[in-house]
């Protein structure tokens, strides 16, 4: 079964790669991210990405389109969890270019993450999968994190400090009442 696997990074790739290639998927990463800020920090996530692509053969597609303002009007202008809108427009970019590219299915590298919202990743994924005629395979990588970790530290790969947008951004390193510094 052929799977696109949509991909945020490369060191959050190691396990799903790993694991789905040892079910028996023949993968390829996807790489859309239009949420991930600074632009340095966009152009870095990829360029690991590419680096972990080439060390372990993977296929990948990129999709360099840096659509930060689109992202932002939609995370700003959403009424509820921020991270929703987020995980819509990533999941349902992967899940067109599976579809019109004769992909079986696809999934995302953000289901290895104990930090991510599952179950609002997987309610998201399971609607447009239906509206876009494509399905979702749901894999709870967590169980492999810490491998991930691991791996990707020893293939020397750049770990990043936070999801990646703006708002995830202020909340590591903004302390409000701290005053001027």
């Amino acid at each position: 079964m052929r799977l696109l696997l949509h991909t945020c990074c490369g060191p959050c790739s190691v396990y799903p790669v790993k694991q789905l290639r040892e079910s028996g998927y023949d993968v390829t990463g996807y790489f859309f991210n239009p949420n991930i800020h600074p632009y340095r920090e966009f152009k870095h996530r990829l360029e690991t990405l590419h680096e972990y692509a080439a060390q372990v053969k993977l296929e990948l597609v990129t999709d360099s389109n840096y659509a930060l303002e689109d992202f932002l009007l939609r995370a700003l202008s959403f009424k509820g969890d921020r991270c929703r809108p987020c995980y819509e427009q990533r999941l349902r970019q992967t899940a067109r270019y599976a579809r019109n590219n004769a992909f079986s299915c696809f999934s995302t590298t953000l289901l290895v993450s104990p930090y991510q919202k599952h179950e609002l990743i997987k309610e998201a994924a399971s609607i447009i999968a239906e509206e876009e005629g494509i399905p979702f395979e749901y894999i709870d990588f967590r169980v492999g994190w810490q491998e991930g970790v691991t791996v990707s530290k020893e293939m020397g790969l750049y770990r990043q400090p936070y999801c990646g947008c703006i708002f995830s951004e202020k909340e590591r390193y903004y302390k409000a009442g701290r005053g001027r510094s």
